[in-house]
């Protein structure tokens, strides 16, 4: 039941906040209604008013908050990549986000849980990735119009190649520990993008008129 006045707003909010900061510190599996309760001073009858589906339904609105902070997190920057000095700040934001997460990646176990066929997890997922994308692109062609890259370049497609080495390299991440194949993907793309096109580096082969 969707909340009708602020103070449900908040209240519900509160439950979210509550129940994903405990997955965070215990996972999914050990993160029980009773755990979300008593971690937000909520009664049992207040949690079904705002998720009369239960966990399942509390898990996907935590689905949606944590894919909103890894958005979030990487602001301003991400909406912001208007100069090199600018990708790289960014670059270096996105790499400290997932060293300081580690290993346990909060969005990744509530969508391991709920299951990619779920819709409502796919959609969660589809808008994350279609507005980090969008954020992305919007950048390379900023950058495009200033001629700083490669105007053959297809924006959208850049940038989801860009997204696509950035969830390689957090997946190995999750596995090994380590940011050395996200910053490798990072830094390689990035590298990439900025080498000059032909046209603007080499001198003009026209003979000198006599």
């Amino acid at each position: 039941m969707p909340a009708t006045t602020r103070k449900g707003a908040a209240t519900r909010q509160r439950i979210i906040e509550g129940a994903a900061a405990h997955i965070r510190e215990h996972g999914v599996a050990a993160t029980t209604l009773d755990d979300v309760l008593a971690r937000t001073s909520t009664s049992k009858s207040q949690l079904f008013h705002y998720f009369p589906g239960g966990r399942e339904e509390l898990l996907l609105a935590v689905a949606r908050f944590e894919a909103d902070r890894v958005l979030e997190d990487q602001q301003p920057q991400l909406g912001d990549l208007t100069s090199w000095p600018a990708w790289q700040l960014w670059r270096d934001k996105v790499v400290d986000r997932y060293r300081r997460q580690g290993r346990l990646c909060p969005l990744n176990g509530v969508m391991s849980h709920l299951g990619n066929g779920t819709p409502g997890a796919q959609a969660v997922v589809t808008e994350l990735m279609n507005r980090w994308q969008a954020e992305l692109a919007a950048g390379v062609r900023h950058m495009q119009g200033a001629g700083e890259i490669d105007p053959a370049l297809d924006p959208d497609r850049t940038a989801a190649a860009l997204l696509a080495g950035i969830q390689g390299g957090v997946l190995i991440q999750m596995s090994t520990g380590h940011t050395t194949h996200l910053e490798a993907a990072l830094d390689l793309t990035l590298a990439h993008l900025r080498t000059p096109t032909p046209s603007t580096t080499s001198p003009s082969t026209a003979p000198t008129p006599a």
